[in-house]
């Protein structure tokens, strides 16, 4: 079983190209809707949230996991790998979004390429450290942008309002070879965006991470994809609006999605959570897994 991890409806996107070339493997799609977007998040909080997802994506029989998620990617990736899948564990994987992507760069042929992010991802600097481990003479622009995510949860990426937000984001990265979108909600703003930066490549690393995810279970063998085509979907937040805007991104109807929610630092079924009016007082504390 695979798990696919996102901090709302983006990853979506990735889980689509993952199933285009997995087409029997099984699959479980978290997707953290009801605290996104993370882009805004301090690095803690970050760490938090993803811990909360791979504990729930491993509870629910994943043996790999992908996050989707750039911002975790570029944050939380190294230390949810130490935490959980340790050199002496052979059981359990987790991968990333982030090489991947430098690799995409590096094959585009750029030699300067516009980083379209996130506010943390930006900060982290991570795409610039991972471009430039394979590329050094690429130029890396990085350019923040926090308003796109939520622009593309609400269904506007058809809009004036996103056209003019891609514009003043654009504007740093025009003389660019190449735009990466570093989000995986961008890949609905494409046309827009290009339309923006008609001499830049527009790079979205969604095919690059499916092709070598393909190619590490070539290598890997010994861990059990499943062989149904299943796929489960669970959401923190609204799973009736989760269901409705979905679609978009993965190209096709959901399964009913599973709402899941926060409890004494855990994310489990909906269900088990009792729904309290006025006052809280917390009684336990999270306890490490």
């Amino acid at each position: 079983m695979i798990g696919v991890y996102d901090s709302g409806f983006g990853g979506l996107s990735v889980l689509r190209a993952l199933r285009a070339r997995l087409p029997t493997a099984d699959f479980v799609y978290l997707g953290d809707s009801g605290r996104a977007p993370y882009g805004g998040r301090s690095p803690e909080t970050i760490l938090d949230f993803a811990e909360q997802a791979i504990e729930r994506l491993f509870d629910e029989g994943c043996t790999v996991i992908v996050v989707a998620c750039n911002t975790v990617s570029c944050v939380a990736l190294r230390h949810l790998q130490q935490r959980y899948t340790p050199e002496s564990d052979g059981r359990l994987r987790i991968l990333g979004v982030t090489i991947p992507a430098a690799e995409l760069v590096v094959a585009s042929g750029a030699r300067s390429v516009g980083v379209l992010a996130t506010a943390r991802t930006v900060a982290s600097g991570t795409y610039i450290a991972e471009i430039h481990k394979l590329d050094p003479n690429i130029r890396v622009v990085q350019r923040a942008a926090p308003l796109l995510a939520p622009i593309v949860e609400e269904g506007w990426e058809g809009t004036t309002i996103a056209r003019e937000a891609v514009d003043r984001y654009i504007a740093d990265l025009q003389e660019c070879d190449a735009i990466l979108l570093g989000c995986t909600h961008y890949p609905l703003l494409t046309d827009i965006i290009a339309a923006a930066a008609p001499a830049a490549r527009i790079l979205d690393p969604s095919a690059t991470v499916a092709e070598r995810l393909q190619d590490w279970f070539r290598r890997h063998p010994r861990f059990d994809t499943g062989n149904t085509g299943q796929l489960r979907v669970l959401c923190s937040g609204d799973p009736t609006a989760f269901a409705a805007h979905g679609p978009r991104f993965l190209g096709g109807p959901l399964p009913v999605v599973e709402p899941i929610a926060e409890l004494h630092g855990r994310l489990v079924p909906a269900v088990q959570v009792a729904h309290a009016a006025g006052q809280i007082v917390r009684t336990s504390h999270r306890m490490g897994r």
